[in-house]
């Protein structure tokens, strides 16, 4: 019934969004009297928040045409290279990028939001790198004949894009991710997997939450996952390829992060209306394009959600050796080879400060010359990934950090 009464929630939004939106343009029209007068403008500025707050949004494309360096334009091209029924490899190069250049698999979040999200992570390492980036599918449109999707799939799956790319690949895992893909390298250390990665960079991950424990944290620490499981999951609809398929939607997802910082949505709406109103179409224009983003969500399947919150969050798997991996305990203490860089941002909220960090301490048979931390001064959650900190400063040090601890890097010290 969850499904069913958003899905009928969000026909009657799209229907007032269309209405708002022709209002708007009604309001704005050059014909129209009462657009240069009293509360026209101001009236047609209100119309439009309302109709870009309540639209319907779909799966974004990244968009990411071309890259500048020196000056000059150099275009990119993207491709999926690597189809799975839970998942794409998608593939983006640009003009002009030397042959030895790093490969870089971008491991996006399964976490409500669609890859997209990272669409200035990938802009900037294209720069320099080769990259790979996991394209979740929307679990609602994948048919239940697929069968299920958890942990040891996830972690089969970069497994499974690592072999195929193949070896010297340095792993970036933004936030969720970091848990599975530090368990995939440990996995395929241990195996002396010819294909494991050269490097991994783990970007505000909560490998061990009960360091600087956030509201995030405190959620899932604070009901037992029978409480999750009756009331965050919900049956995919008929209309939908995955009808049937045991799901939490992203639209609850998207409810939650909302409700935690409700009154920054507020205000940004707000300053939203007033550069629409003064004119400002720059600065709306700017706060739209983030909101497009924000609220263009995906489903999760129950199994992987409620396996992530359990083993991550509650029982603290990985940092308490217990983690397993299709029966198996997962040894953290295999990685020797694949150099391990921590990032974390000084405002997260979401992963504090420590959690990410916890995973150089529990590589206890890696090199501290293979170690390496940084903490990211004034960054936020996502601010780690996007942004101008990101671009300009923590983008350099993983730049260099890939340089030095890659196969090129080896040779030369050889």
């Amino acid at each position: 019934m969850l499904y069913h009464a958003y899905e009928l929630q969000r026909a009657w939004l799209s229907g007032a969004s269309a209405w708002a939106s022709i209002g708007a343009e009604l309001m704005t029209n050059p014909r129209y009297p009462a657009a240069y007068m009293g509360m026209g403008p101001m009236a047609a500025s209100a119309l439009e928040v309302f109709a870009h707050a309540t639209q319907t949004y779909g799966k974004p494309a990244f968009d990411i045409e071309a890259v500048t360096l020196d000056g000059r334009s150099r275009a990119v091209t993207e491709a999926i290279v690597y189809n799975k029924p839970f998942g794409d490899l998608r593939r983006f190069t640009r003009d002009g990028l030397p042959d030895d250049a790093p490969k870089v698999l971008i491991v996006a979040p399964m976490s409500g939001h669609y890859a997209t999200l990272l669409r200035g992570t990938v802009a900037r390492m294209v720069e320099s790198s080769e990259v790979y980036i996991t394209d979740w599918a929307d679990a609602r449109d994948v048919p239940a004949s697929a069968g299920k999707f958890d942990l040891d799939d996830y972690i089969d799956y970069l497994i499974d894009f690592l072999a195929f790319i193949g070896p010297d690949t340095h792993v970036i895992a933004v936030c969720q991710p970091s848990v599975p893909a530090l368990a995939a390298t440990a996995a395929m250390n241990n195996q002396r997997h010819p294909a494991r990665p050269a490097t991994l960079t783990m970007m505000g991950g909560p490998i061990d939450t009960r360091e600087s424990p956030t509201t995030v944290n405190d959620l899932a620490m604070n009901r037992p996952i029978a409480w999750f499981r009756q009331n965050v999951i919900a049956t995919v609809p008929l209309q939908y390829r995955g009808s049937g398929r045991q799901v939490y939607p992203g639209f609850l997802q998207l409810a939650g992060f909302m409700s935690m910082n409700l009154g920054n949505h507020l205000m940004s709406h707000y300053e939203m209306f007033k550069h629409l109103t003064a004119g400002d179409e720059e600065s709306a224009q700017a706060t739209k394009d983030f909101y497009d983003e924000y609220r263009s969500v995906c489903d999760m399947t129950a199994e992987f959600y409620l396996q992530t919150v359990e083993e991550v969050f509650q029982k603290h798997s990985l940092p308490n050796g217990t983690f397993v991996h299709h029966g198996e305990v997962v040894d953290l203490g295999a990685i020797r080879d694949t150099a391990l860089l921590a990032v974390e941002g000084e405002r997260d909220d979401i992963s504090g400060i420590g959690q990410t960090k916890a995973a150089l301490d529990l590589a206890t048979g890696l090199a501290r010359a293979k170690k390496q931390y940084l903490l990211a001064e004034g960054a936020g959650h996502y601010g780690i990934f996007n942004g101008s900190r990101w671009r300009d400063k923590i983008a350099p040090v993983v730049e260099a950090f890939i340089a030095r601890h890659g196969a090129k890097a080896l040779r030369v010290a050889a």
